[in-house]
Parts: C-alpha cells; structure tokens; sequence
C-alpha cells in the first residue's frame, strides 16, 4: 500500500472515531458537542494540508524519479513555494541539468568520433566482447575487403597462411608490419579499451605503401644520380683515350697489332656495357608523368604478342588470350604502359623457360588484366621484397624490372598484384579502375 493511501485511511479512521464520539456527548452537553465538531473540522483542515505538504513532495519526486528512469533530462519541477520542498526541487533541477548536459556532450563526442572514424584514412575495426566484428570504418573496408570482406556480427576474417593472419594472432599492445602482393605495406595494431567494465578489443590499420615507396624513390634517386654522373665521366674520358691509343698501332710490330687492338676493343666494349647498365638504372629515376589517353588494352596486348611472338614460338611457349569481347578503353600512357607489359611478359618468358603457357585474361567494370604464367613459380621469401628497388633472384639481374613497372603502374594510379594464383600459377593482375 502506497504512504498517500496509509495517510488518508489513517486520517478518514480517526475522524470517524473523533464524530462518532462526540455523537454520543450531544445528550449530556451540547456545547460540548460543538466544542468537538469543530475541533474536527479544524483537525480535518490541518491534516489537509499536511497531506497537501507531505504527500505531494512524495508525488512530485516520484514524477521526477519516472524521468530518470525514462532518460528524459528535459522535464524540470516548478518551485511551490515552499522553502523545505523547494530547496529539494532545485536539487532536482540542478541534477537533471547536469545529466542533460552531459548527455548532450556524450552525444556530440559520440558524433564527432563516429565521423572522424569514417574519415580518417586508418583503418578500424571494433570487436565485441565475442571476439565478433561490431564496428568498422570505409578505410577497414577499403584495406581488408579486396582479400577479406568484412562483415557485422562475423569474426575477423581468416588469413590463413596470408599476410592477414596476424589479425587474429596479435594480442592487444602488439604492433607488426605486414607486407602484400604488390608492395603493398600495412602497420596492423591491436589494442583495448573498457565498455561496461568489460575489455573490448579493436585494430588500427595503417597503409605504409605511400610512405615507403617515397622513402625508397628518394633513396635510390640519390644514389643512382651520384653514381651516374661518376660513372659517366669516367667511362666518357676513358673511352675518350682508348680510342686515342687504337691510333699507335701502326708502331707496333705486325704480329702484336691484332692483340693490342683486340685488348683494347674489349675495354672500349666494357666501358660501353657499363655505361648502358648505368643508363638502364637511371630510366628509373627519368620516368616522366604520363602522358595519358584513351586507348584499348586489347590492341596494346595483341601489338605485344606480336613483338614477342618468335620467341614464344622458338621456346614452345602457348601465348592464350582469353579477353573480353568488345572494347577495353583505359586512360594510359601508351609508351610508358608498353614498356610496363613487356617487362612483365618478359618477366614471365623467363620464369617459364621452355614449354609452358601463357594465359592474358581481361575484365570490364571494373577493368582489369591478369597475366598468368606456367613459370617456376614464387616462394613465400620472395613475395615480400618482389618490389623492392635492385631485389632480384635472377643470376646477372639488376633488380630494376620490377620497379620500374611499379612506377609505372603507381603513376597511372593503377593497382597491381604478383602472386600464386588458386591454381598455382604465377599471376600479375593489373586494375585500372575502382
């Protein structure tokens, strides 16, 4: 029974009892008997409004605590005017304010760090207390959902032996560098943070690829710039005298004349080596910004197979193309993208050697070009550096054929992978759109 309901039976019972009373004193004095009533009725106007000061002090705080319960912050209490119940009500008024308030700012940081998470270009992901995704960012998507698609309420996607496994290994404060086909470097970072007491867990994706490749361009540009301009002269002034010495054979004897031009034709002949290894180098670091137009893949293609259509046939090498019917125009430099796919078909003739196949697969919508090789293959050591500047595994290699199709590609703003393919086969795939 609520305190209102005990109040008024108590008061109702004992006004009853007070009227019954003086009932019965109306036959001995009736001066009495008015004495009482009106002491009742002054006894029932008190009790009126104790009720009216006690009772619904009680009322309006129950009303008050209902908006607590509701989370409506906004409803305040007007003051009644008395001193005790007032001091009381802006209590209340001050307490709602204040959880109004913070409420509001709850809210607007909520906001604000939602939209940061959407904008950054650092990858998020979220977990819940199930390890399960709950939360991730366009970035995450962006970075994960090329090789692993994201999806709420699922578990972090399984690398398995790929790059990515370190997703589900790392424990929260480690930090490792993962690298991708196609030189792509990501900075994964596992961390927590508290929710209802209880420990959540949620990973930072950093792409490093951009940073890198800067580095390195600025690095090997330094490098190859001082080492041509060393080489250049020396190699110009030693053929220069040479060249000059070749003119006293006349004074030699007749038997030693053809050994001495021989010896130093061999030199004259290494100089010019040199200087073309230099040169080869320091296309690297010349390659222009693309000169781009509107031009069909397809004609690129068959004009190449054309070129290299006598060597496949003298090392028994199938060349298939399996393109997409009509047209596949794409905005490229059309020198600097010819050169990019000689070397990887060349890359390619080289990794198979004699008798295999070479499968050229074209996409619309977005664009795309797989070029898949019969070739030896990659090793998981090799597929982290194939990027790299001057990494190579070949004998007499330079480790500049790859990089210079990197830059290539990463001018035109294309993206690029080499890899082992489902079927395990050698795969370079180009995308030319989103």
């Amino acid at each position: 029974m609520k305190l209102r309901s005990k109040f008024l039976y108590f008061v109702i019972t004992l006004h009853l009892v007070l009227t019954v009373l003086a009932y019965f004193l109306l036959a001995y004095n009736k001066f009495l008997f008015f004495g009482i009533q009106l002491l009742v009725l002054i006894s029932a106007v008190v009790s009126y409004r104790l009720y009216r000061d006690f009772v619904r002090p009680l009322e309006i705080l129950a009303a008050g605590v209902e908006s607590i319960r509701d989370r409506d912050f906004s409803c305040t209490i007007t003051k009644t005017g008395n001193d005790e119940l007032d001091h009381l009500i802006d209590v209340y008024n001050r307490m709602i304010e204040q959880l109004r308030q913070e409420r509001l700012s709850r809210q607007e940081q909520n906001y604000f760090l939602e939209r940061l998470i959407k904008a950054t270009a650092i990858g998020v992901v979220v977990l819940d207390l199930d390890k399960k995704i709950s939360l991730f960012n366009p970035a995450a998507d962006k970075i994960l959902g090329r090789d692993f698609p994201l999806a709420l309420g699922r578990p972090l996607p399984d690398g398995g032996n790929g790059p990515f496994n370190c997703l589900t290994e790392l424990e929260p404060g480690q930090t490792r560098v993962i690298r991708f086909d196609g030189g792509r470097v990501y900075r994964c970072h596992k961390s927590q943070f508290l929710d209802h007491g209880f420990h959540r867990q949620f990973l930072l994706l950093e792409e490093l690829t951009e940073e890198i490749i800067g580095t390195q361009r600025t690095a090997y540009e330094k490098v190859i710039r001082a080492m041509s301009h060393e080489v250049n002269n020396s190699v110009g002034a030693i053929n220069s005298i040479l060249n000059s010495i070749l003119d006293y054979d006349s004074q030699l004897r007749e038997k030693d004349r053809s050994d001495y031009r021989e010896a130093v034709s061999v030199a004259i002949e290494r100089n010019y080596r040199l200087g073309k290894f230099m040169a080869n180098f320091a296309d690297v670091v010349r390659i222009p910004p693309p000169n781009k137009v509107k031009y069909d893949i397809h004609n690129l293609l068959k004009s190449i197979h054309a070129l290299m259509h006598k060597d496949c046939l003298e090392k028994n090498i199938e060349w298939r193309f399996e393109l997409h019917p009509g047209v596949l125009e794409v905005e490229i430099d059309i020198d600097q993208m010819e050169q990019a796919l000689i070397n990887i078909f060349k890359n390619a003739l080289e990794a198979i050697g004699r008798d295999g196949s070479i499968i050229v697969r074209t996409f619309p919508a977005p664009g795309m070009l797989r070029i898949i090789d019969t070739g030896r293959g990659l090793d998981a050591q090799t597929s982290p550096n194939l990027f790299v500047p001057f990494f190579t595994t070949k004998k007499d290699g330079q480790g500049i054929g790859l990089t210079l199709i990197r830059e290539i590609l990463i001018n035109h703003g294309f993206g690029f992978s080499l890899k082992m393919n489902d079927e395990n086969k050698t795969e370079f795939q180009i995308l030319f759109g989103d």
